[in-house]
């Protein structure tokens, strides 16, 4: 049996099964709690893997009806042909096949709560019964001759887009107002990073199997909450899962995440340490005679890149950068006005060696024009922000870390150019 629970004012709840502190599942968690009493029909709309069953169990665990039963059915799960019996019941002898009596998911839910997942997949012809007994409040079994009376609230959900289907002429726009009386939307994983990761302590706790959960490294957790998430909070589930049977008890670090988690931009700064470092490797006799292993530190001050004690904080660094840059980008605003002189003066030049059908006889100094080229790049920027290494960066569309890196290289400081 469900325990009944309460929510504080705020919408918090420590027995709430819908986890997260962000402000978006905090407000849809008093929304909960506001209509959760009500007998009103809700229309919960989310993306696949959001977790829109949870909400219908949070909403029927906190009504006066968390005694009765919760039914649930997939409604694009179902063969349309078997839809109205599965939702109505059925008598003896209707059909072929029909041997007993059936009672429908209407029926067994009774005074409780009836969840219909995807309705949006209801064929429109059973649009029009279950309109039917929304407003009437009663059913009829296939092949029965009289009418049941039926208390039950109902809540669907539907990740699809139903005015466009009503648009369309797929779904009925009587049947959407009936339902929408409550709309609750779920938000996207992708539109709550902060919840990552109590999200992965969650189900890495849940998939332990008696074992000590799997912890994520910073670096880990921070590629966690960059990440976009396109299936939401199952694919995040499932990716823990994934990680606990195969490094149980372990601590995930930077080599146990497969690249496709990893944002671009990290992939690109981890491809120039790589081969910054690879450089370091080749050089480490004549920086250490002695051929005693140089400990991380000096390994990284030795690239450019002193005052951090291993590689991990190194990268834990660019990516925290990284992530800043989309806030950071807001504050660039008063630079962008001069993008369409620079755009055009850049597209100017690509045109120029396009119309090249030949190199010279004795060849193009590439990589040195280049370097030219992006050192003085990085020097306009840098006179453009006055100095501000965010913000050149940003006009750059280079990561602060990267840029840093590069004004190293080119002797560049900020100083001279503010």
């Amino acid at each position: 049996m469900a325990i009944n629970k309460s929510f504080t004012s705020d919408g918090n709840a420590s027995d709430s099964e819908i986890l997260g502190s962000s402000k978006a599942i905090t407000s849809l968690r008093a929304l909960i709690r506001q209509c959760a009493d009500s007998n009103a029909p809700v229309l919960i709309r989310g993306e696949s893997g959001v977790g829109k069953e949870l909400v219908c169990r949070e909403l029927h665990n906190h009504s006066p009806r968390y005694s009765q039963r919760l039914v649930a059915i997939n409604c694009g799960a179902i063969p349309a042909q078997l839809l109205e019996s599965e939702l109505f019941g059925h008598k003896k002898g209707a059909f072929t096949g029909a041997s007993c009596d059936r009672k429908g998911r209407f029926e067994l839910a009774n005074n409780g709560t009836l969840f219909l997942d995807e309705i949006g997949d209801m064929p429109l012809d059973l649009q029009v019964k279950f309109l039917r007994v929304l407003e009437a409040r009663q059913i009829e079994p296939v092949g029965a001759n009289s009418a049941i009376d039926i208390d039950v609230r109902v809540v669907a959900a539907t990740h699809r887009d139903l005015t466009q289907m009503i648009e369309e002429g797929s779904f009925r726009e009587d049947l959407y107002y009936r339902l929408n009386v409550i709309p609750l939307k779920v938000p996207r994983l992708a539109d709550r990073h902060d919840d990552v990761a109590e999200l992965v302590d969650f189900f890495a706790a849940k998939f332990a199997a008696g074992r000590k959960p799997v912890r994520l490294s910073h670096i880990s957790r921070h590629i966690m909450e960059a990440y976009t998430w396109p299936g939401n909070v199952r694919e995040l589930s499932n990716f823990v899962q994934r990680l606990s049977v195969l490094f149980p008890g372990q601590l995930i670090d930077l080599a146990k995440i497969p690249e496709e988690f990893i944002p671009g931009e990290m992939l690109a700064i981890l491809d120039g340490l790589s081969e910054r470092l690879g450089e370091f490797e080749q050089t480490a006799p004549e920086l250490d005679p002695a051929g005693e292993e140089l400990d991380e530190a000096d390994a990284l001050a030795s690239i450019g890149l002193s005052g951090f004690d291993d590689l991990e904080t190194v990268l834990e660094s660019a990516l925290e950068n990284a992530l800043d840059g989309e806030a950071e980008s807001e504050e660039q605003d008063e630079f962008q006005d001069e993008d369409a002189v620079g755009t055009t003066n850049f597209e100017s030049i690509v045109r120029l060696s396009e119309t090249m059908e030949t190199l010279p006889a004795g060849g193009v100094p590439t990589k040195d024009l280049l370097n030219r080229l992006e050192a003085n790049l990085i020097r306009t920027a840098l006179a453009q922000t006055k100095g501000n290494v965010s913000h050149a960066a940003g006009l750059l569309q280079l990561g602060r870390t990267t840029v840093i890196q590069k004004m190293a290289k080119y002797e560049i400081t900020a100083e001279e150019l503010a």
